[in-house]
C-alpha cells in the first residue's frame, strides 16, 4: 500500500477530478479522500511523475515532506468537520485534532502557525464563516438554525464572529450578497 498526499484537494469535486485524472493515466486508487490517495501497490518514480503531470494543471500538487503532509491533514480534517459533517464536534477542536493526528496540540499549533503564518483557530473560524456564507446564500435556514448547525453557542456569537471577519452582519450579507464566497483552498 502506498499513500500519496495531494495539496488543494479540498472538496468532493476535487476528489472526482483527481480520480478521473488518475484513471486516465492508468492509476486506480484503492481509497481516495480529502488530500489523500491510497494505492494497492508501491508507485514507481514514473507513476509519480505521471500523477504530477496530470494533477498540476488542475491546481493540485503532490506533497512530499512530512510537515506539509501534517498541515494538509489538519486543513482537511477542519474542512471535513465544518463543510461535510456540519461541525458535529463532540469535544474541543484541539482534542479532536490531537486524537485524529496522534500529536500533541501544542506541536500541531506551532507547526501550523510556522508553516501557514496563521493559527489553526483562525483557519477554523475562516472555514466556519465560509460555511455560514454558503448557508446564507442557500437561504434555507434561519440564523438560529445556522448557528446551531455550526456549533455556535448563540446567534449573537456567530453574528459577532461573522462581522469581525467580513465586516458585515449576517443579515446584511444575506440582503446584499456582495461578498463573494472564497474557494476553500484560498482560506
Amino acid at each position: 500500500m502506498t499513500t500519496v498526499f495531494i495539496k488543494n484537494m479540498v472538496c468532493n469535486r476535487c476528489i472526482m477530478a483527481v480520480r478521473d485524472s488518475l484513471e486516465k493515466i492508468g492509476l486506480v486508487p484503492v481509497n481516495l479522500q480529502l488530500g489523500e490517495v491510497t494505492f494497492e501497490h508501491t508507485l514507481s518514480g514514473t507513476d509519480k511523475a505521471a500523477m504530477e503531470k496530470a494533477l498540476v494543471p488542475l491546481g493540485f500538487a503532490l506533497i512530499d515532506d512530512k510537515k506539509s503532509r501534517l498541515i494538509e491533514r489538519i486543513k482537511n480534517l477542519i474542512i471535513e468537520l465544518v463543510h461535510q459533517r456540519n461541525n458535529e464536534l463532540q469535544t474541543n477542536l484541539s482534542d479532536y485534532l490531537s486524537s485524529q493526528l496522534h500529536h500533541d496540540y501544542p506541536y500541531l499549533s506551532a507547526l501550523f502557525s510556522e508553516v501557514e503564518g496563521n493559527t489553526i483557530e483562525k483557519y477554523y473560524i475562516a472555514q466556519k464563516i465560509e460555511r455560514v456564507k454558503e448557508l446564507l446564500v442557500y437561504d434555507e435556514l434561519s440564523l438560529s438554525e445556522i448557528a446551531f448547525q455550526l456549533n455556535y453557542s448563540s446567534v449573537a456569537h456567530m453574528s459577532s464572529q461573522f462581522k469581525k471577519v467580513t465586516g458585515l452582519t449576517p443579515s446584511f450579507f444575506k440582503q446584499i450578497r456582495l461578498e463573494k464566497r472564497k474557494p476553500l483552498d484560498q482560506l
